[in-house]
């Protein structure tokens, strides 16, 4: 059975990345359903569900963890989210750009280059729903 904080937690996933942040769940329960429960119990239904911090906030602390870190990966996954919950692609650039002094160029360029590919990404699924309608 699944829990409250399960269910909290896939909620607040799907407020932070739409359906794609749905598609790795599923993705993730054929690899380990127990670590998919673990995320979605502690990490967003405990730890992104709890107030004092705006989702936003939270999600640009969670970039600059990710960069700091060197996670390209899940870099690109909270860019995603961060479209997605309202931020620009100036704004994100401006996040990578803040973070250069701090966690080094080398690391801001690195997520700048991940956020170019997601912002790539996003302008070719809107260029291909634009000729859809057409």
């Amino acid at each position: 059975m699944e829990s409250s904080r399960y269910d909290e937690g896939l909620k607040k996933l799907l407020e932070m990345e739409g359906e794609a942040g749905s598609a790795v769940i599923e993705e993730m329960k054929l690899i380990s359903p127990d670590f998919t429960r673990y995320l979605l119990e502690f990490v967003f239904g405990e730890i992104y569900a709890r107030p004092g911090l705006d989702i936003k906030t939270k999600e640009a602390v969670t970039i600059a963890g990710m960069v700091t870190l060197g996670a390209p990966l899940q870099l690109k996954v909270h860019v995603k989210a961060a479209l997605n919950l309202g931020f620009t692609e100036q704004e994100i650039v401006e996040m990578m750009l803040q973070l250069a002094p701090i966690v080094g160029f080398v690391r801001a360029m690195d997520g700048l280059m991940a956020a170019q590919q997601v912002f790539d990404e996003k302008t070719k699924r809107e260029l291909g729903a634009d000729q859809r309608q057409k």
